[in-house]
């Protein structure tokens, strides 16, 4: 079945690295809160990059 590596389907490939990315960024987003409540600067807005260029409403 995994004989040749470049047989794999483009469309799981793009899920599996959007699975991935997404559980990658909710981490890093809960070590930015974690160091946060550790300074205590949980009052400080943050800006999110998808709240500056909405894509989903293209």
């Amino acid at each position: 079945m995994d004989s040749e590596p470049s047989s794999q389907n483009p469309t799981d490939m793009t899920a599996f690295v959007q699975n991935l990315l997404g559980q990658m960024i909710d981490e890093l987003e809960q070590s930015v809160n974690d160091l946060k409540a550790e300074m205590g600067t949980t009052d400080i807005p943050v800006k999110k990059p998808d709240e500056a260029k909405p894509a989903d409403s293209a």
